[in-house]
C-alpha cells in the first residue's frame, strides 16, 4: 500500500457568517498572501482567526504548518486546524486528522484522526475518504472492517482519487468487503492507471496477461508493464524482460529482455540468473554490453 502524502493549501474562499471586521481582516490576509507578504499576511489572519472567522483559523494553521511569515510550529497548526475543524471546515477536519495519525503536532491517535477524517469524509472531501478507508482496511482506530474500507474507496474512487480507484480495484479483485468482480476491478485498475499509478499500471499489465476481467492481450499487458517499469517498479521490468525474451506482444529482442531482467536486479532470484544466463547464451558479446549500457544508462537517468 502506497503511503499518502498531504500538501497544504491556502483557503482563499470568503468566510461565511463572520463578522464585518474579522472578515476586512480575512481579505487583507488574502491579498497580503496572494503578494507573498506573508508577514501581514499572518497578522490579518490572526486578528481575523481570533474573531472566529474558520476559515482565518484554517488559513493561520497552514501558515504555521508550513512556515509561512512564521517559524514553523506544527503544534500552533494543530491548535488552529482544530479551531477551524470544529467549525465544520472540511479541509482543517481532514488535516486535522493527518496530524492525528501522524503525530505530528499532537500525541499520535489514530481514533482521533479516524473521527476527523470521518467528519470531512461526510463532507464529500475525497482525500479523507480514502484515507478513512485506509483506517478500516488496517484496523487503524477503528475495528478492521474491509467492507466499510471498500465503501470509503468507492466514494473516493468515483471523485477521481488515484490511490482510492487502485484500493478499490484490488478490492474487486480479491473479493474482500465487496463482491468479486474481475471485470470492474480492470476498470478501477485501468483509470488509476491513468493517473500514473505504478501499482495500478502493473496490476492492469497482468489482467491483460491472464485475460483476467480483460479480454487477454499481450500487447497491451506489454503496454501497462512498460509504463510500471519505466516508473521503476521491479515485478514490471522482470515481467517486461520476460515478454521481450518471448516475443510476447513484441518481437523478440533479447538486448531489451536482458537490459530490463538487469534492472529489475533479477540475478538476486535463481530464476532470474537462469534467464539471464539462457538469453547471454544466446547473446554475441557486442549484444551483451550494448544491454549493459543501456542498463547504466536508465539508472542514472532514474538517479537524476
Amino acid at each position: 500500500m502506497r503511503k499518502f502524502l498531504v500538501a497544504s493549501t491556502i483557503c482563499l474562499a470568503m468566510a461565511v457568517g463572520a463578522s464585518s471586521t474579522s472578515l476586512a481582516s480575512f481579505d487583507d490576509g488574502v491579498s497580503a498572501y496572494r503578494n507573498g507578504d506573508y508577514a501581514t499576511a499572518l497578522a490579518e489572519f490572526q486578528k481575523a482567526a481570533e474573531q472566529s472567522n474558520a476559515l482565518a483559523q484554517y488559513n493561520l494553521a497552514v501558515m504555521h504548518d508550513d512556515g509561512l511569515g512564521v517559524v514553523q510550529d506544527y503544534k500552533k497548526a494543530v491548535k488552529w486546524y482544530a479551531k477551524a475543524a470544529e467549525q465544520g471546515i472540511a479541509q482543517a477536519q481532514f488535516s486535522l486528522g493527518v496530524r492525528y495519525s501522524n503525530g505530528q503536532g499532537v500525541a499520535r491517535d489514530h481514533s482521533q484522526a479516524a473521527r476527523w477524517y470521518r467528519k470531512a469524509a461526510e463532507q464529500g472531501h475525497a482525500s479523507a475518504q480514502y484515507n478513512l478507508g485506509l483506517k478500516y482496511d488496517m484496523g487503524q482506530g477503528v475495528a478492521r472492517d474491509f467492507k466499510e474500507a471498500a465503501k470509503w474507496y468507492r466514494k473516493a474512487a468515483v471523485q477521481g482519487h488515484a490511490n482510492a480507484q487502485y484500493n478499490l480495484g484490488l478490492r474487486l479483485r480479491d473479493g474482500e468487503g465487496v463482491g468479486k468482480d474481475d471485470a470492474e476491478a480492470a476498470q478501477w485498475f485501468r483509470k488509476a492507471a491513468e493517473q500514473r499509478v505504478t501499482l495500478a499500471q502493473y496490476n492492469l499489465g497482468v489482467m491483460y496477461a491472464k485475460g483476467q476481467g480483460v479480454a487477454k492481450n499481450a500487447k497491451e499487458a506489454l503496454k501497462w508493464f512498460h509504463k510500471a517499469a519505466e516508473q521503476g517498479d521491479a515485478g514490471a521490468q522482470f515481467n517486461l524482460g520476460a515478454m521481450y525474451g518471448k516475443g510476447e506482444g513484441v518481437e523478440r529482442d533479447i538486448v531489451q529482455a536482458h537490459k530490463w531482467l538487469n534492472i529489475a536486479g533479477a540475478n538476486v532470484s535463481q530464476k532470474g540468473r537462469d534467464y539471464i544466463h539462457i538469453l547471454e547464451e544466446a547473446m554475441t558479446p557486442e549484444q551483451i554490453t550494448i544491454s549493459l549500457n543501456l542498463t547504466r544508462a536508465w539508472l542514472k537517468k532514474r538517479e537524476q
